[in-house]
């Protein structure tokens, strides 16, 4: 009745691999990325710090590229929006978005991804 290795560790070497998988398999070695163009230089600092809120809409956040949340924002023009993201806006966006390292023309960059992304699209 008792249970060679291998039948014991086949969950843990499947579920080891499928980590593995889920991991590693989803990317194309930045291929796409070459193919694409160069980015956004504000991407980065919205995945690193701004993502988290701005995806989700948590605490009032607008959603990114969600064109009705962003207009009255925009229109109230950049230097506000980068105003708020550099002192915060209570009750919910964090002075600096919670980015200390980063400096003021890198949060301005993130601040065009968002507005950029919250343009709509032309009319076909």
């Amino acid at each position: 009745m008792n249970k060679s290795f291998s039948q014991r560790s086949l969950p843990v070497v499947l579920l080891l691999s499928g980590s593995l998988l889920f991991t590693t398999g989803c990317t194309d070695g930045g291929a796409s990325a070459a193919q694409s163009g160069p980015s956004h230089p504000g991407k980065a600092v919205y995945n690193d710090y701004c993502y988290s809120c701005h995806n989700a809409g948590i605490s009032g956040a607008p959603r990114l590229g969600d064109v009705d949340e962003w207009r009255p924002r925009i229109a109230k023009g950049k230097a506000l929006l980068l105003a708020s993201t550099v002192n915060g806006l209570a009750p919910g966006m964090p002075a600096r978005g919670l980015c200390y390292s980063c400096t003021d023309e890198e949060l301005s960059q993130s601040v065009d991804y968002m507005i950029e992304r919250a343009q709509p699209l032309p009319a076909e």
